[in-house]
């Protein structure tokens, strides 16, 4: 489909940064703006954005410090990544109707340079794979297990937030190592999608009053790689269930994201004791092991071997409710937020 320049709108919609949370991010946190739609530069595409995804680093770029990455300054348009088309282009290589994946923020339009563009393929997978299991997301999954958590055919790979969008990709990614595939997740009903769509051989219940006799009881052998998307106690709950020269990828710390006190891990000795070795990573920092990550993943896709749930609401003005929601768990799967009607 194209777009010539007499169908676009003179303006568009943005959400920016309004004020800093304290603690969990509030409604008043975002704006929704309008501003004049401007038309591409030379070497720039424009692209009518169609998906958009919210994800927990988001939090981390809220702060008043920098941490992996620079925080966002008031006023700025939130970041983030979307799935689009090019409707107008004056960079070689890209054309109108062409299916675009970058981190263009969240607003209906964005000006990008070429190189911060990849094209995608709707004839292989959905569009909004790209934002999940086969994008950024499920390159963070392989990276971290295969790069950093290295397991072996017959090891214990255990995993938190296991129904969440990275969680889920690394369990199946386990499982096709050979390994025995424990997960971590809240409730019931996530548990069981944990197991029974995602074929971990288990998942715990962090909500459950037993949860640290259960989650022994889950994995007898003990870990051999705990893959950490949450941190706090549940990563105190795992540290003495670790065998010796384990490998501990740490993908992410959302349970202390909102937090206004630091945690104090009180099992940090097992880390010495059982020779562990802790990586936090960074996904922009292993950009050489993309194409390896993607094709792996393409392939397991392909194969049927590779599933993955979405949720999905509906208009940008609902993107900062969507985002507080998914802090808070209340997602199963990818977070997104669909800009405009499918179709």
């Amino acid at each position: 489909m194209t777009t010539s320049p007499e169908s676009l709108p003179t303006h568009h919609r943005q959400i920016v940064y309004a004020q800093r949370p304290h603690g969990t991010p509030t409604l008043d946190c975002f704006r929704l703006a309008t501003v004049p739609l401007l038309p591409p530069a030379d070497g720039q595409v424009l692209v009518r954005n169609d998906v958009l995804s919210v994800d927990p680093y988001i939090r981390m770029r809220m702060e008043e410090k920098d941490s992996y990455a620079p925080v966002m300054a008031i006023g700025d348009i939130f970041v983030g990544r979307t799935i689009g088309q090019v409707v107008q282009s004056r960079a070689d290589g890209f054309a109108p109707g062409d299916w675009v994946v970058g981190r263009l923020g969240w607003q209906d339009y964005s000006l990008a340079a070429p190189a911060d563009l990849q094209k995608v393929d709707l004839a292989a997978a959905p569009a909004t794979a790209y934002l999940g299991a086969l994008g950024s997301t499920g390159i963070t999954a392989w990276v971290g297990l295969m790069e950093f958590g290295r397991p072996k055919a017959g090891e214990t790979v255990l995993v938190s937030a296991a129904s969440g969008a990275v969680g889920s990709v690394v369990g199946q990614l386990a499982k096709l190592q050979g390994c025995r595939t424990v997960g971590i997740a809240g409730g019931a009903a996530k548990c069981a999608l944990v197991r029974d769509a995602y074929g971990f051989d288990d998942c715990v219940d962090y909500k459950s009053p037993d949860f640290a006799t259960a989650l022994a009881q889950a994995v007898p052998k003990g870990v051999d790689v705990y893959f950490d998307n949450v941190g706090g106690p549940i990563l105190d709950t795992v540290l003495p269930l670790l065998n010796n020269f384990s490998r501990i990828p740490v993908c992410g710390l959302v349970s202390q994201y909102n937090a206004t006190e630091p945690y104090g891990v009180k099992n940090l000795r097992e880390i010495f004791n059982r020779r562990v070795t802790m990586r936090g990573f960074v996904l922009s920092d292993h950009r050489n092991l993309w194409p390896e990550a993607t094709r792996a993943l393409a392939q397991a896709y392909a194969a049927g071997r590779l599933h993955y749930r979405e949720t999905i609401a509906e208009g940008l003005e609902n993107a900062p409710q969507a985002f507080i929601d998914m802090l808070a768990g209340a997602n199963v799967g990818k977070q997104l937020v669909r800009l405009r009607a499918a179709g």
